[in-house]
């Protein structure tokens, strides 16, 4: 049995996400107290009672998603003390910080107040309207480097989140990024704008990453208890040194969540468990690997199923 933990990123947050969990669990309830309390505010309320517009903020967003994925994984672990350690963990962009605290690479009053800095820092980076983002559906990664080369024209645009095979975000300024729209859609191609906040994983986000790392430096980060899956280079790492680099590049580069799922699936991995709010990434593993068997947990009937679940994994 090879079995990974994946963790989601910045999206799949909304109000209530995880309520049931939270309300059952008082594993679950500690985990958001902490939180709170590093933050100094109620990010529990926040959490489970909103407003969405105030969720949404990306300076929310991100410390509320990774308080939350570690409320469920506390939960798993009420739930099945016996749950051994996975093979790997990752977490799509943000998520990764929730591996990381997964794996006591980082503690979680750490971890949500650096993504809180990281939030703010990637929100400042790029004054609103500036930049964009969009899914491209249906081209070649390659040609679509090529495409993006073609349309910057000077300005900066480039994949932000290699996801799926077929499915690559640009960001970049927003007049480049509708350049490349229309170049793809002549190529018979999809672009489809997202209604983000900021051109996230690009080279716009140069003073985010600056912000980021002088953060890093202050933290204590140790070696993972398992090896987690960079965002940044797709491979497994172990190294606490490395671990900073690796969170600062994040920032002003691209996701690559479809390389870090192959370089698991090669390593062994068969099951997956998505640990937080929502199936996006159980998703995704379907398209890039339909062999690997991923369970969402995220609310209590998905708690009810891992009894099952990890009974069938662990019987491989």
């Amino acid at each position: 049995m090879s079995i990974a933990w994946l963790f989601p990123g910045q999206g799949s947050q909304f109000v209530g996400m995880c309520k049931d969990v939270v309300k059952s669990s008082t594993a679950a309830h500690a985990i958001l107290e902490r939180a709170n309390h590093a933050l100094g505010e109620s990010l529990s309320e926040l959490i489970l009672e909103g407003p969405d517009d105030r969720l949404t903020l990306t300076v929310n967003a991100q410390p509320a998603l990774v308080a939350t994925s570690c409320a469920v994984l506390e939960a798993i672990r009420e739930r099945l003390p016996g749950l051994p350690l996975p093979a790997f963990a990752a977490g799509h962009s943000l998520g990764e910080y929730s591996a990381l605290v997964a794996g006591e690479a980082l503690c979680l009053e750490d971890a949500v107040r650096l993504v809180r800095t990281r939030g703010r820092a990637m929100q400042e980076a790029v004054a609103p309207g500036t930049g964009t983002m969009s899914a491209i559906v249906g081209m070649d990664p390659e040609r679509l480097e090529a495409i993006c080369a073609q349309a910057a024209e000077g300005s900066v645009v480039a994949p932000a989140n290699f996801n799926a095979p077929g499915q690559v975000v640009v960001a970049g300024h927003a007049a480049a990024v509708a350049r490349v729209g229309e170049l793809v859609i002549s190529e018979r191609g999809r672009a489809i704008p997202l209604k983000v906040s900021a051109p996230f994983h690009c080279a716009l986000m140069a003073p985010a990453a600056r912000t980021l790392e002088a953060e890093l430096a202050l933290v204590n980060v140790l070696p993972p208890r398992f090896p987690i899956v960079a965002n940044f280079n797709a491979q497994a790492n172990i190294d606490p040194s490395r671990t900073r680099e690796l969170l600062v590049r994040q920032v002003d580069g691209p996701v690559r969540w479809d390389a870090s799922v192959r370089f698991m699936v090669a390593h062994g991995v068969t099951h997956a468990l998505e640990i937080g709010p929502g199936k996006v990434l159980a998703g995704l593993v379907k398209r890039i690997a339909k062999e690997v068997k991923v369970l969402s947990v995220g609310d209590l009937a998905s708690l009810g199923e891992l009894h099952s679940f990890m009974a069938e994994a662990t019987s491989r």
